[in-house]
């Protein structure tokens, strides 16, 4: 048998009558691809099928279960739609991921001190709320990604399973194709001429934003973009920079690391109150207009208006165009920064729209800014690596990110909608909020059994069940009702259920 034949049937599934054992009596009349793809997705969540496993011919698999071939393929094709399968022609049907699948720390009552467990850095007993505490400490998203869990519903994950392994790999292949000797080398500390290019067609595509290549910075995501822009502003005089309220957690620990305060100013129905951002007399201001983190509204004209003028007056805007890609019910709206270009600091990555993992973004500032930010880009590392600047560059060129991103909204819309449906039947007192974009939901508590929830302690509940979810609480600095963020981007419409299944089940 030819050798590469023979190592491809060696990571098949045995496709034998005792595949998995199944026994399709089990199967409920009229139910038998759902019950044939939930035993499948067990099995990829356990092990039994390893990613990089081949699934069993659908030919081979009805005959041996004795169903027909169209169960079998309604089967496979489920578990595409999930992320967990993908055909590969000639190759076969080949696991690429496996659900989250940890064991569920028992629930304890609020109250009830939580086990060592080391989770914490400190091998002690936490307090009642644990990893979730009232005024988390700079390390809490890096504790909470180190807990285990069946199912992650934080916010700001996109859909790993979905990223485009194979049209990445021929970009790479074309880049190092034609790299020259030189172009290993140390490169500029802007990032590379052919990405600072493509990211400013691909902002004049997408955004409506002019921008002359050579005033593009190539950073490491927007977390540091705010660190860089911090240490320049703070250089500068500058030292308080006013954040939208509720608004990221996140974005006021790379502010504050250096040194700058971050008053809250409220956020309602239109956006950020820019006659509170007036009066509270900051003179910088970070905002998320597109869609705002977390409640996911929209800055809207009157708004953006009040803001054009704040600015003109002196206010310098920081713009991170947080999920501005991911919109399904309508169009996105203009980036502040197409129309205040001297006074919007514009911050974007591909962390949303590829994979965190990449730590690619880009950083637009006005005029007087540029000089200072490259010195401390500079200093900060001598510039990204050059490498992967390259293959995104290519992967832009082609096309092929811009139909990742068509599939991806089809695929988040039908995550979104399971959500949403879930919370409407386990959790019937919450309000949702903004479904129309992005990749979480917001939901809030109010009014009568609401009123009295303490999210801290659901989501410390919800982690004892297995489920990652953030408290609402985290993203405030004023008083305001209780929720939790959720993100479904990175979750099958199955596990999504699952999930918000066992929030609603925690008593409250």
């Amino acid at each position: 048998m030819d050798r590469a034949k023979q190592e491809a049937a060696d990571r098949s599934i045995s496709s034998g009558s005792d595949f998995l054992q199944l026994d399709i009596g089990e199967a409920p009349a009229g139910g038998r691809a759902d019950w044939l793809a939930n035993r499948l997705r067990s099995a990829i969540s356990d092990g039994r099928i390893p990613v990089g496993g081949r699934l069993p011919a659908t030919r081979v698999l009805a005959a041996e279960l004795g169903v027909s071939r169209g169960v079998v393929t309604e089967a496979y094709q489920r578990l595409v739609e999930d992320g967990h399968v993908t055909g590969r022609g000639r190759g076969g049907t080949v696991v690429v991921s496996a659900p989250l699948d940890a064991p569920a720390v028992p629930y304890r009552p609020t109250g009830t001190p939580a086990p060592a467990t080391g989770l914490f850095g400190t091998g002690t007993p936490a307090p009642a709320t644990g990893l979730f505490g009232t005024d988390p400490r700079p390390d809490i998203f890096d504790s909470l990604r180190a807990a285990p869990a069946r199912i992650d519903l934080t916010p700001g994950v996109p859909d790993l399973a979905a990223f485009p392994r194979a049209a990445w790999l021929r970009a790479e292949r074309a880049v190092l194709r034609d790299l020259a000797p030189g172009d290993f080398g140390y490169g500029d500390p802007r990032g590379t001429p052919r990405l600072r290019v493509t990211v400013a067609h691909w902002l004049a595509r997408n955004r409506g934003i002019g921008v002359d290549p050579d005033d593009v910075l190539v950073v490491a995501g927007v977390a540091q973009a705010l660190t860089l822009l911090g240490q320049v502003l703070h250089a500068d005089g500058v030292r308080t920079v006013a954040v939208e309220d509720p608004g990221s957690l996140g974005v006021r620990q790379q502010l504050r690391s250096w040194g700058l305060a971050t008053p809250p100013i409220p956020v309602d129905a239109g956006g950020l109150r820019v006659d509170e951002l007036v009066a509270s007399g900051a003179p910088a201001v970070m905002l998320t207009p597109a869609h705002q983190f977390p409640t996911g509204v929209v800055l809207d004209g009157a708004r953006r208006r009040e803001l054009m003028r704040w600015a003109a007056d002196g206010g310098l805007i920081v713009e991170d165009d947080y999920d501005a890609e991911h919109r399904y019910d309508r169009p996105p709206v203009p980036a502040l920064r197409a129309v205040l270009p001297e006074q919007v600091c514009y911050a974007g990555s591909v962390s949303k729209l590829l994979a965190p993992a990449l730590r690619v973004g880009w950083l637009l500032t006005p005029s007087r800014y540029r000089a200072a930010l490259v010195d401390a880009k500079r200093t900060a590392d001598l510039g990204n690596a050059a490498l992967p600047q390259l293959v995104l560059a290519e992967l832009i060129e082609s096309g092929a990110l811009e139909r990742q991103l068509r599939f991806l909204r089809r695929r988040h819309v039908r995550r979104r909608d399971a959500m949403i449906a879930a919370i409407r039947t386990h959790l019937p007192d919450a309000v949702v909020h903004g479904a129309a974009a992005g990749l979480h939901l917001m939901i809030t508590f109010a009014g009568g059994r609401g009123a009295r929830v303490d999210d801290v302690e659901l989501a410390t509940a919800a982690l004892a069940r297995g489920v990652k979810v953030q408290p609402l609480s985290w993203h405030r600095q004023r008083p305001g009702p209780p929720g939790l963020v959720l993100g479904y981007a990175a979750n099958t419409t199955a596990e999504i259920s699952d999930g918000i299944a066992a929030v609603g089940a925690v008593p409250r």
